[in-house]
């Protein structure tokens, strides 16, 4: 018998000065077996970052064809194509034609490191690819977040994101692996 995902709900309210988007989001995640807390909680994060009326979810790590976000334009076309985690630099070369820009938050701490050093070189020609970082205490911060119901708020300024439930705060600061857009 195959393992069902685990469902999350996040009230979402996204105050993102530096693009002057500021809304509420009723968000439901769907987390694979296999998925830890702290992707999961980055899935979010990335969602938070980008936030948009038509920005979603994709289908999840068993989805080869589809990112962990998306933002698609009335007409189908993909706009912006999120993952996360350290994907092959084929999958990304893949989504950067597909996509008009493609943006990856990367973590895994030695591992992002050693993944960087093999596949940088060719993402950095992917001239739509930004990739931003997460360090490790970033990561286990925003998987001590991370409850079935969850009421959150993020603050984003200056490239600073500030993610609290009201009692707990986790101060994110993205490294950038690709120039700055």
């Amino acid at each position: 018998m195959a393992l069902k995902s685990t469902v999350f709900k996040a009230s979402l309210s996204v105050a993102d000065m530096d693009r002057n988007y500021y809304a509420e989001h009723g968000l439901t995640l769907a987390r694979h077996p296999s998925e830890t807390d702290a992707r999961m909680m980055v899935r979010l994060l990335a969602f938070a970052l980008h936030a948009d009326e038509r920005l979603e979810f994709g289908r999840g790590i068993s989805a080869d064809d589809e990112p962990a976000l998306w933002l698609k334009e009335y007409s189908g076309e993909v706009r912006l194509w999120i993952e996360v985690g350290l994907p092959d630099e084929r999958l990304l070369r893949r989504a950067s034609s597909r996509a008009s820009q493609v943006v990856l938050l990367a973590y895994g701490g030695r591992a992002m490191d050693a993944w960087w050093v093999k596949e940088g070189g060719a993402i950095g020609r992917l001239s739509n690819v930004r990739v931003l970082a997460l360090d490790d205490e970033t990561c286990a911060a925003l998987a001590a977040l991370a409850q079935r119901t969850m009421q959150l708020q993020c603050s984003i300024q200056d490239g600073q994101a500030w993610l609290t439930d009201g009692s707990r705060s986790v101060s994110i600061e993205p490294r950038w692996l690709t120039p700055r857009p």
